[in-house]
């Protein structure tokens, strides 16, 4: 039976966070002098098992769960990671199943992605200029590495989207190029604003690029027509180029707030249930897995946590003033 919050949201979306390791560090996420050589992650014992995982989605499907996305950190670090693909894919009545990654290591899983039943992939790329790319993830890695991972991904038949966080006076000028890269390469593009999720990135709202500047720059160059939603709780607003099949979308959480229609659950690498991105507590779900309860426990705990949900931040932002937990930890 489906389950609603008290706002009627549903539940239709479920992140899984499999690590809160990442390759990257990334200054709006996990900036290197947090998160350096000395930073405590999570011990291998800390985080669900694959099996833990399965069960959990298994459990939440027929709540109203039938999208299901891996993130991380940075997934792909997490060992095994095809084989937790394919015991998700053989998961009656997931729908579709996606992962978000920095993509420097996607060249090398794509093969294994696909062949597990991987239905697409979502690769951030911040920057097309190598110099600007390479301060963006703290760590100097390479682009040319995640332009070939995208194009890996797509010989071997996923469906590739490109995500891109905006922040003034770092990347703005990277709209255009990336832009015309996306529609020559044939992949989707979403331009996310700079948001204040964490404690650690130092956001400013004057270092966020709102998406009507972003539509008005991308205007100079492109006709973009716009597409209505695909389903209640789809976070993009999106235009499609006309006479053409590939879109841009704008993530807008900071200007334009999409809370009313949220439907997404996420669920840390230590098993704890945040039912909001900018929640600074999550319900810890690993103990009632490792307690040896039946399913239907573990449902009606869910459901009582998904059903007292009120979760609100982004309209209230500003008004309120509470912890929240690291991008890193929930995975975006």
């Amino acid at each position: 039976m489906e389950t609603r919050d008290r706002l009627g949201r549903g539940m239709r979306d479920l992140r899984i966070s499999v690590t809160d390791r990442c390759n990257f560090r990334c200054r709006y996420c996990m900036p290197a002098e947090v998160f350096g050589p000395g930073y405590a992650f999570l011990p291998k014992d800390d985080l669900l098992s694959f099996e833990e995982i399965v069960r959990l989605v298994r459990i939440t499907v027929p709540m109203g769960v039938g999208k299901v996305r891996l993130t991380g950190g940075e997934p792909l670090l997490r060992r095994g990671i095809a084989d937790l693909v394919a015991m998700l894919a053989a998961t009656e009545g997931v729908e579709d199943l996606a992962m978000t990654t920095n993509g420097v290591l996607l060249a090398h899983h794509a093969e294994e992605l696909a062949l597990a039943g991987m239905n697409r992939v979502t690769v951030s790329l911040d920057a097309l200029d190598p110099e600007v790319f390479g301060k963006m993830n703290g760590t100097g890695a390479k682009v040319d590495r995640v332009l070939s991972g995208i194009m890996a991904a797509k010989n071997f038949g996923l469906p590739v989207k490109v995500n891109t966080v905006i922040q003034r006076g770092v990347n703005e000028q990277e709209i255009l190029p990336l832009a015309r890269w996306a529609r020559v390469a044939d992949v989707d593009l979403r331009f996310i604003e700079y948001m204040d999720v964490g404690e650690t990135n130092g956001w400013n709202m004057a270092e966020v690029v709102t998406g009507a500047e972003i539509l008005e720059i991308l205007g100079t160059e492109f006709e973009l027509e716009p597409r209505d939603p695909a389903y209640r709780g789809e976070v993009a607003v999106n235009w499609k180029h006309k006479g053409g099949d590939r879109e841009i979308g704008l993530i807008r959480s900071v200007s334009a707030p999409f809370c009313a229609d949220c439907q997404r659950l996420r669920v840390s690498a230590d098993g704890k249930l945040f039912t909001c991105l900018f929640a600074g507590e999550g319900h810890d779900i690993r103990a009632i897995l490792r307690s040896g309860e039946g399913d239907r426990t573990i449902t009606r705990a869910i459901a009582a946590i998904w059903g007292t949900r009120e979760d609100r931040y982004s309209e209230l932002r500003g008004l309120v003033g509470m912890k929240k937990a690291e991008m890193s930890y929930l995975g975006g």
